[in-house]
C-alpha cells in the first residue's frame, strides 16, 4: 500500500485538476525506473488507463496505480509534498530505501 499525506492530497487535486485530469476517475501513476545517482529514481505521472498488471491502491481519497515491478520497491511509502526552501515537490518516505541522494530523488535498496 501506498499512503497519500494531508498536503500532498491538496497538491494532487490542485496538480491533476490544472492538467484536465479527475481526482474522483483519473489515476496518479507512480513507478521506480533504472537511473538517478543512487541508481532507482521515482517516476509520477497522471494517468486515465490502468493496465492489466497494475495494482490499485485508494488513500485520502486519491486513486494509485503501480506497476507490478515497481510495487515491490515502494511497498509503505508515503507519497507527500514539500514546500521548503531546499526546494518544491513531491517527495517520497520510502521505509525500503537503504541510501537516497541528497535530493531526495533517486534511491536504492
Amino acid at each position: 500500500m501506498i499512503k497519500v499525506s494531508d498536503i500532498a492530497k491538496k497538491k494532487v487535486i490542485e496538480m491533476m485538476s490544472d492538467d484536465g485530469f479527475d481526482v474522483a476517475s483519473d489515476f496518479v501513476r507512480v513507478g521506480v525506473k533504472s537511473g538517478g545517482c543512487s541508481g532507482l529514481s521515482y517516476d509520477l505521472k497522471f494517468d486515465k488507463n490502468k493496465l492489466e498488471d497494475d495494482k490499485v491502491f485508494e488513500d485520502n481519497d486519491v486513486k494509485i496505480i503501480v506497476d507490478k515491478k515497481s510495487f515491490l520497491y515502494l511497498v509503505g511509502t508515503t507519497l507527500e509534498y514539500s514546500g521548503g526552501l531546499n526546494g518544491t515537490g513531491f517527495v517520497f518516505n520510502n521505509p525500503n530505501a537503504n541510501r537516497t541522494c541528497g535530493c531526495g530523488e533517486s534511491f536504492s535498496l
